[in-house]
């Protein structure tokens, strides 16, 4: 594969037009992240309030996580068919009713299908989201823009913990679930006013977009292609480590198995945030000029992430040193930037017709794998008797299977995209230009 990217005849052009309005598009984004982490600053409060125990409380994480999950290739086809603008206002309706609604809600029932409508809203973002960005932004931006966008998303997860926990605190449950729910409304109102799909003079060509009898033909030609197979493999083995250590597992494994302090074990599980915000722009500038230098990336993080894992689980003695829990916290900031590499295997291998629907494929693999894990260790902990190194053991069983995956597929993958390169070079030399287009492709 080339070593960069570079724009072709009919790229968009990007400039500050197109970061405005996909940064309306991205504030989005950042408020359905908002939402969904909201729960995780609140589980004593929710356990209160809905007079819970520990399993039921973990069935709000797990229900939006399948909920998630099984929107992914829906939502792709419905960006595919019907645009970012409309898939978006959607999902902002549904995250923000399911918000509020939480703030309302006074029953475990209740409460649990406003987490299941909240969880389909923020389906519809983060495709979009990658989609608002490949219709504004040439095409060698793509590695950037997914990072920068993950970024936000991760910086929406720090308000969550440093500003919801004190709002819960000062203002109650009811004013801090339904006041957050405002800042949907005001994104809502940004999103209609300025958000456009596509700038002027590069609308989708004629027949572009997939007819109604075409989803499962969409689905399949998508699959079919190795770099979406390979992309969801990506996906699957890199991010659910982190998914899994924030969401749920993180803070008993280190007060409990590890013996630390609420505070310290705090300050690690933001480290993972920090380390995500600041490896995911290392990563998309690096892949953004260098494509050979995504698997690389990928088996790395990959690596590094297996051995630190072994290593903190099974250090001899009590505890592991406090700096193997740093390092570990460090490198499972970079899984979330290493997930993100599966959306660039997958959008060179699309046309820009099917980019929902294989988007919306890779990112069923992480989420699924965080499912997985998220029941599993929860299984080997009740079978063990709270043995935190036998439980996070099945952790390899999806590294390996993911890394059997990505090495199956690498070559078949590479293959094509090369082929899809120089047949995208012959077709810019015969495709006709408008005349009114200033040179854009017709």
């Amino acid at each position: 594969m080339s070593s960069g990217s570079t724009a072709l005849p009919g790229d968009p052009p990007g400039g500050r037009r197109a970061m405005a309005v996909w940064g309306i598009g991205v504030a989005v984004y950042f408020v359905a992240i908002i939402f969904r982490t909201s729960l995780g600053v609140a589980g004593i409060d929710a356990a209160e309030r809905f007079d819970i125990n520990a399993s039921e409380l973990s069935t709000f994480s797990i229900l939006q996580l399948l909920v998630y999950a099984g929107m992914q290739i829906p939502v792709g086809l419905m960006v595919d068919r019907l645009g970012t603008r409309k898939v978006l206002a959607l999902g902002v309706v549904l995250f923000t009713t399911g918000q509020f609604g939480f703030a309302l809600a006074h029953s475990y029932g209740t409460a649990l299908a406003c987490r299941a409508l909240l969880g389909c809203g923020d389906a519809m973002t983060f495709i979009s989201v990658l989609r608002l960005g490949a219709r504004w932004f040439p095409a060698r931006n793509g590695p950037m823009i997914a990072q920068v966008a993950a970024l936000f998303g991760m910086a929406g997860n720090l308000v969550s913990t440093l500003v919801l926990a004190r709002l819960l605190h000062d203002a109650g449950w009811t004013r801090t679930f339904a006041g957050s729910a405002g800042a949907g409304v005001v994104v809502l109102v940004l999103m209609l006013a300025f958000l456009k799909d596509h700038p002027e003079g590069f609308e989708p060509a004629p027949g572009a977009r997939p007819g109604k009898g075409s989803v499962r033909q969409q689905i399949v030609l998508a699959w079919r292609e190795p770099g979406t197979r390979l992309g969801l493999w990506v996906h699957f083995t890199t991010q659910f480590p982190a998914m899994v250590f924030l969401l749920l597992w993180g803070m008993p494994f280190l007060v409990e198995a590890q013996g630390m302090a609420r505070g310290p074990a705090g300050s690690l599980l933001t480290l993972v945030v920090l380390a995500n915000m600041a490896v995911g722009l290392v990563y998309g500038q690096i892949v953004g000029r260098h494509h050979a230098a995504r698997l690389p990336l990928v088996l790395g993080t990959l690596g590094a992430t297996a051995l630190l894992w072994a290593a903190a689980i099974g250090w001899p003695g009590e505890h592991a040193p406090r700096w193997l829990l740093i390092t570990l916290c460090t490198v499972l900031g970079a899984c979330g930037p290493a997930s993100m590499i599966g959306f660039d295997f997958a959008r060179p291998a699309n046309p820009p017709e099917r980019q929902g629907t294989a988007s919306g494929i890779v990112n069923m693999g992480g989420f699924l794998a965080s499912i997985t894990t998220l029941l599993a260790v929860g299984l080997l902990l009740d079978w063990t008797g709270g043995d935190y190194g036998t439980a996070f053991a099945c952790v390899f069983v999806l590294q390996g299977l993911g890394l059997s995956q990505i090495l199956r597929l690498r070559g078949q993958a590479q293959r094509r995209e090369r082929e899809r390169v120089v047949a995208s070079r012959v077709e810019t030399v015969h495709v006709p230009v408008r005349p009114d287009s200033g040179g854009l492709r017709a």
